[in-house]
């Protein structure tokens, strides 16, 4: 397991771990949360060597590798198939020998390692990675140099996975995939056979993929079971327990300095007066949970035009000639609220561009009011912001004749406060240059607002925050998000932007992502017949009966053991007052699930030897 003992560290004076401690259990999906700047990227470097601690130790089992996503791979001439395959180097290593070695009793080794590691479906297993990210089969045989940085980290990505570490450190992996890629992602991670660690802000991958959740806050590290929202749940109670504890503490305290001040004085009453302070001067203060400042949205609301917006009549778009979408017609209205879904490269930005004036229809007519107003926020103009000037400098070029105190209140709106309203945006986070540039796509409050992957580099609290004011806002809204809770709690209608046309999607999001997932699958391969077995004897199927009675006795057992473990690891207080008891009850937790993996495999061997017995 990886344990975290007592963990100290401070960067430039700032202290981003005070005597954390946490211990993962080996196998477990974890994924880990915490406001932005809270030191989750810090962790991960301190858990891999990149940094030193300054106090306190990280350990984890001898020999174990631990792997993630430090950057893009270059872009060189090597195909992407063969930069994935080489990740694995031990493979890749033996497979070079396997060329050139004539020792016979090597040769035999190689060939054993090879067969043991499984080197001869390696091809495959890449490939299927590489689809699951986006890259077709042609695709896969192209250079690395032919994509993009976005699409050369996906390529990194790819290569991680396929290497399969203990630990797998995944630093918000979602941020350069689209919706495809995410839900491919979160069911790849739920399979994953070893341990990981993925800081993420999504709440749908943090609910599906992970059963665990480290939360980082106040310099301290505390470990859950459960997913997100149960975490959120725990959380809330925990908090409301501390606020009822604080409030009724302070009301002993002042019966107490109220019987003080009043007998202080009185020769008679002195001694139990006395007796107060001292009782006042033992009592450890319970503090109320701090509430952080809220996240907020304020998005300006534009009037009302006369319905539709927008609408086209058998348009063609694409570049350079060629159509990417053909016949179009198409019809949006101020209340809409529409979802745009599709693979990378269908057509979706190509859409956006359309409807935004960005790109000239080839053929047919869009007709657009004449008062119409429209916003648009990609992930690309957070990168085209001016690094050296400030936020406030930003809107003053947009509206130069607005007062100064105005403009604080518009970056007070997008949670930009005085401190930030004066910072150079090259000293801005990733969460707060996406403020800043959703700001300036809602300044002249937009009739319709576009937005293309709003949710990268903003955390839960700013997301949740982001939700609400699309719901408020009374301006048309068009969204392309990998972010599923976004788009199912917003979105109200769903287009499908597929093989050169945009047709409305009838079904809902789940069902969307069931297909794809059931897409993803390869087709199965028919397997050659094989001759009828011969029918075991009566006594060989009544043994295999009484096997699969004992795994079931054996399985329930294991089980009700699971519930009541479960049920004293959610107790809040273990972790802040029992901290040594955690540490025992979750060893035996991950003791308990590896002989269950065990106890349900030898159940589901006895099963189907009993099947094959009995047909």
């Amino acid at each position: 397991m990886l344990r975290i003992d007592d963990l100290i560290y401070s960067i430039e004076g700032r202290p981003l771990f005070e005597g954390a401690s946490a211990t993962i259990p080996t196998g477990h999906k974890v994924g880990l949360i915490g406001r932005n700047g809270a030191g989750k990227t810090t962790l991960f470097k301190l858990i891999k060597g990149d940094l030193h601690a300054d106090s306190g130790s990280i350990s984890i089992p001898a020999r174990a590798r631990i792997g993630g996503v430090a950057q893009e791979v270059p872009g060189n001439e090597v195909s992407l198939l063969d930069t994935v395959l080489a990740a694995d180097t031990e493979r890749a290593a033996l497979m070079a020998e396997a060329e050139t070695a004539t020792d016979p009793g090597r040769i035999a080794d190689i060939q054993t390692r090879l067969a043991d590691i499984d080197a001869w479906s390696a091809e495959g297993r890449a490939s299927s990675i590489l689809r699951g990210l986006g890259f077709d089969a042609e695709e896969q045989k192209m250079p690395c140099s032919a994509f993009s940085g976005g699409w050369r980290m996906r390529v990194a990505l790819a290569s991680v996975l396929f290497a399969q570490p203990d630990f797998l450190l995944l630093d918000e992996p979602t941020n350069y995939l689209d919706l495809e890629g995410a839900l491919w992602l979160e069911s790849y991670l739920a399979r994953y056979p070893h341990t990981v660690i993925i800081i993420s802000h999504d709440r749908d991958l943090l609910n599906r993929a992970v059963g665990s959740i480290l939360h980082l806050e106040n310099r301290q590290l505390t470990y859950y079971t459960g997913t997100y929202d149960q975490f959120a749940r725990q959380r809330a109670e925990q908090r409301a327990v501390q606020a009822a504890q604080a409030k009724k503490q302070e009301a002993r305290r002042a019966h107490l300095q109220s019987f003080v001040d009043r007998f202080k004085a009185k020769a008679s009453k002195a001694k139990q007066a006395q007796s107060r302070v001292k009782m006042l001067e033992k009592m450890d203060t319970i503090r109320a949970p701090e509430d952080a400042a809220r996240t907020v949205f304020t998005f300006p609301e534009p009037e009302e035009l006369s319905p539709p917006i927008i609408s086209t009549e058998s348009v063609d778009v694409g570049y350079d000639g060629q159509a990417v979408l053909k016949h179009l017609d198409l019809r949006i209205d101020q209340d809409d609220r529409i979802a745009l879904l599709g693979k990378n490269g269908q057509g979706k930005s190509t859409l956006a561009k359309l409807l935004s004036d960005r790109l000239p229809p080839m053929e047919g007519k869009i007709n657009r009011s004449s008062k119409l107003r429209i916003g648009f926020f990609a992930q690309h103009q957070v990168d085209e912001l001016y690094v050296d000037e400030t936020p406030i400098q930003h809107l003053q070029r947009e509206l130069p004749g607005e007062h100064p105190s105005k403009l604080r209140a518009r970056l007070a709106g997008f949670g930009l406060m005085a401190e930030q309203a004066e910072t150079e945006v090259g000293r801005l986070s990733g969460g707060q240059k996406a403020r800043l540039s959703l700001l300036l796509a809602t300044l002249p409050a937009p009739h319709l607002l576009i937005l293309d992957e709003p949710t990268n580099h903003l955390d839960i609290e700013s997301r949740e925050a982001l939700v609400e004011a699309l719901t408020a806002y009374s301006g048309a809204v068009i969204l392309v998000s990998h972010d599923m809770h976004l788009l199912s709690m917003v979105a109200d209608r769903l287009w499908l932007v597929k093989d050169g046309a945009v047709t409305p999607y009838e079904d809902d999001l789940d069902a969307y992502r069931k297909m794809l997932l059931q897409s993803d699958q390869p087709p199965k391969a028919e397997k050659p017949k094989a001759p009828p077995p011969k029918r075991p004897s009566r006594d060989a199927v009544l043994a295999l009966r009484a096997e699969v009675r004992k795994c079931e006795e054996r399985m329930g057992k294991l089980t009700e053991m699971d519930k009541k473990l479960q049920t004293r690891l959610a107790d809040p207080s273990l972790f802040s007052e029992r901290k040594g008891e955690a540490v025992v009850l979750q060893k035996k937790y991950a003791e308990l699930r590896d002989a269950m993996e065990r106890a349900e495999a030898m159940w589901m061997d006895a099963l189907e030897k009993l099947e094959a017995a009995e047909a």
